[in-house]
């Protein structure tokens, strides 16, 4: 990984972003929130690299980003709800979390059962010219190893803030200006074969989940 150095991208650069990924380097994204720090799903080196520079502990998963509902339905074992709740609700600020197929190969870094998103916007944009599904994290220090002064990146300027400070190889970062939204993306567990529980309050409305589910008979998801 370089070091010190950032590489300030256009959004009209992904493909110079996806080669840089390919080349299992580090690629920060502006997504809604804050920008993810980005590698390869694949790479261990890559992924290891991320855990590394964000203090982030193995037991706390990265998250997988993949760029279709075919590619979950390749990996995973989805529920009904979870086909119903990714067939309205992705590409979004859903993340599902879902348990690998029986005959797929897991990812160490996003761990079992893993949590999944599938982005809108230049993140799914890149995921797409990547060719493969990204591991992706904050760019941020990690808690409990964060202190009160450590926050998301929400500019381009503080992912090379933090770069400076971790030194953690980031060779770029698309610049796509100040990320506004406040707040987590919304999680629901999705186990095999059971209903769809709410495990973290986010950006998608409780409603919006309850119509998505509406053909299973708008259950509440609890």
């Amino acid at each position: 990984m370089r070091q010190n150095t950032v590489d300030i991208l256009t959004p009209a650069q992904l493909p110079e972003a996806a080669r840089l990924l390919a080349a299992g380097q580090i690629v920060a994204v502006p997504t809604p929130r804050w920008y993810m720090l980005c590698v390869r799903a694949a790479d261990p080196a890559a992924t290891s690299t991320v855990f590394r520079v964000k203090q982030r502990r193995v037991t706390k998963p990265l998250m997988l980003l993949i760029k279709s509902r075919a590619t979950a339905a390749a990996l995973f074992d989805l529920s009904g709800d979870a086909r119903l709740l990714a067939g309205q609700l992705w590409p979004g600020d859903l993340a599902l979390r879902l348990p690998w197929k029986p005959d797929a190969q897991p990812i160490a870094a996003v761990g079992s059962p893993a949590l999944v998103g599938c982005p809108a916007g230049l993140l799914g944009q890149l995921i797409t010219l990547a060719g493969e599904p990204l591991a992706a994290a904050a760019c941020s220090i990690s808690t409990p190893a964060a202190s009160d002064a450590d926050r998301p990146a929400l500019t381009a300027g503080q992912v090379a803030d933090f770069e400076r400070t971790s030194k953690a190889g980031i060779a770029a970062v698309v610049d796509d200006g100040i990320c506004p939204q406040s707040h987590h993306m919304t999680i629901v567990d999705c186990p095999a074969g059971a209903e769809a529980r709410l495990r973290r309050k986010g950006t998608v409305h409780p409603r919006a989940l309850e119509a998505a589910l509406a053909p299973a008979g708008g259950q509440h998801v609890g």
